[in-house]
């Protein structure tokens, strides 16, 4: 068997998320951290030193020296830096969501395929174990429910709860439900910033299912929660704490009854299992650990495509409520 050299790899943007990325990448033998890049250099040089790398402060300075890079930059930058690490012949790995517009986003696949690159988006979510888990049990879902609340934190303010939080969910959903969508209704308003902080969708799918959808960044508590019901039964996904259980009907001597089964699940990072994907993508290397593939750019575009469709939903509503004033 050969064995494939470690990818070299950079992060480009090291705030909160990116520090992960970076730690990651540092811990893994498939892959070789050789930089990071931030504005900030300070912050740059300290995760450096950490993670035994050079640091730099403009993203161009890594060009011909890594063959994949974790883009955890401001939405508004992924598209103008991300296009030009894929013509540069760069692998990258953006961060959701893909951009902040879908005409953005059009220029990012464009880069990738003119260039052959992989290009995935960082919808996370798809490789948490709960998820994983349940995935053989789901089958035809009529109807989800989901909660996704976090507590106010003074980052990603430059997008607002659909774009920053939502999506996740937006995402699963679409993967599930392979059906146009109908309509949707949403509702959304600021709270803590100048964007909309805190909002609930419901989407209507041509196929019949139904999705309601909260998300939130200025709740009390952290809960990120699942429920969809299909025919017999239904799945419920704690996402934050990695359990899932399953609800089926069963028969019982006289009446139909729901009996319930928690999945055994082994606990492990999401993102290190998406980063591993990216990986694993890049070299082809199949000795790699078997893992779900990452979420591709056309699908993280289309996660994106829904999110807009949902704030300019909330934005309409609003319209009409301050035209009958």
């Amino acid at each position: 068997m050969i064995v494939l050299a470690p990818t070299k790899v950079a992060v480009v943007g090291v705030g909160a998320l990116g520090e992960h990325h970076a730690r990651i990448y540092s811990e893994l033998s498939e892959a070789e951290l050789v930089a990071v890049v931030d504005i900030q250099e300070e912050r740059a040089q300290r995760l450096a030193g950490l993670c035994g790398c050079r640091s730099y402060s403009d993203y161009r300075e890594i060009i011909g020296s890594v063959d994949a890079v974790s883009l955890v930059v401001p939405t508004a930058e992924h598209s103008r830096i991300g296009v030009d690490l894929l013509q540069k012949g760069m692998h990258v790995l953006v961060e959701k969501p893909i951009a902040q517009s879908t005409a953005e986003a059009d220029l990012l696949i464009q880069a990738q395929r003119k260039n052959g690159a992989v290009l995935h988006v960082g919808q996370s979510e798809r490789f948490n174990p709960a998820l994983l888990a349940v995935q053989p049990f789901i089958s035809g879902p009529r109807f989800f429910e989901s909660h996704r609340l976090g507590v106010f934190v003074p980052r990603s303010l430059d997008i607002d709860v659909v774009l920053d939080l939502m999506i996740h969910d937006l995402d699963l959903i679409l993967h599930f439900v392979k059906s146009p969508i109908r309509e949707i209704r949403a509702i959304g308003i600021p709270v803590l910033s100048s964007r909309v902080d805190i909002a609930n969708a419901r989407l209507e799918f041509e196929n019949g299912c139904v999705a309601n959808v909260t998300a939130s960044r200025v709740s009390t508590e952290k809960i990120r929660k699942l429920r969809l019901f299909q025919k017999e039964g239904y799945v419920s996904i704690d996402f934050h704490k990695q359990r899932a259980k399953i609800h089926q009907l069963r028969d019982a001597t006289e009446e139909k009854q729901i009996g319930q089964q928690e999945l055994s699940i082994q606990q492990e990072q999401p993102l290190r299992l998406e980063i591993q994907a990216f990986l694993r993508a890049v070299s082809k290397d199949d000795a790699l650990p078997t893992l779900p593939t990452g979420c591709p750019a056309e699908e993280g575009q289309r996660a994106l495509d829904l999110a807009l469709k949902v704030n300019q939903a909330i934005e309409e509503r609003e319209g009409k409520k301050g035209g009958s004033g």
